[in-house]
């Protein structure tokens, strides 16, 4: 019978427990009923034992819905394919105007007289509990994506021009302050030669100033004292870097 002819549309069409062990799990299904009379409905499992159904069977009145709760037991021993052939079997037969769920009766959905019972087959699906998450694939080279990135970034990092300008950064500026600092240092020492020639022009004009007076016969004490001074001046010129 196709869902078309059913007398309650059925949601979900399968059913998933999601698999741990030692844990129960439930699932929901809804029955609408899709006709404007009173239907009834009953439940049944290929594995009673296993699975607690509740309602297993009910009333569904017109335009309304039923939810009923499938609670798996827990499972004891683990599945290596997690493949399950347990089934759902839900039946479906029109019910007196009015008919409540004690007014159901496992005779309503026996198929003498040619009573039309719908039916609809629900298969088991088992989940992981806990699914894995997913994995980066990884690139052409065998290196994952987030491999790539750490070593693009150490790449980037250690790059000749990074490392270059990281050196020359410090380097430059050092080399404008000795470059200010010899400039100085040139810019004194050619002023102390220009002064040290100068003084020493000086003390020759001095020199020949006492030789004149030496030839003259007296010789000035104060001339005596200034060349002393000029020699040491020049002497302390000469010593300055």
């Amino acid at each position: 019978m196709s869902t078309d002819d059913l007398l309650l549309n059925i949601q979900p069409t399968e059913l998933k427990f999601p698999f741990e062990l030692r844990k129960q799990s439930s699932c929901s299904i809804q029955l609408s009923n899709k006709t404007d009379q009173y239907v009834a409905f009953k439940v049944k499992t290929t594995n009673p034992k296993k699975y607690c159904v509740r309602p297993n069977n009910g009333i569904v009145s017109p335009g309304s819905s039923c939810n009923v709760t499938v609670t798996m037991q827990a499972p004891k021993d683990a599945l290596a394919d997690m493949q399950c052939k347990d089934k759902f079997l839900i039946q479906s037969v029109v019910a007196p105007n009015g008919a409540t769920m004690k007014d159901v009766t496992a005779e309503m959905f026996n198929k003498e007289d040619g009573k039309v019972v719908g039916e609809f087959k629900l298969r088991v699906v088992f989940i992981p509990a806990n699914p894995p998450s997913p994995v980066p694939e990884e690139s052409e080279e065998g290196s994952s994506p987030r491999a790539s990135a750490v070593e693009g970034a150490n790449q980037s990092a250690s790059s000749p021009d990074v490392v270059a300008r990281s050196l020359m950064e410090p380097t430059e500026k050092s080399s404008a302050g000795a470059w200010s600092l010899m400039s100085k240092l040139t810019e004194e020492k050619a002023s102390a030669i220009q002064q040290n020639e100068k003084l020493r022009q000086e003390l020759e004009l001095v020199r020949r100033e006492i030789g004149k007076r030496r030839g003259g016969g007296s010789i000035s004490v104060v001339l005596v004292v200034l060349v002393g001074l000029l020699g040491l001046l020049a002497g302390y010129l000469m010593k300055k870097p």
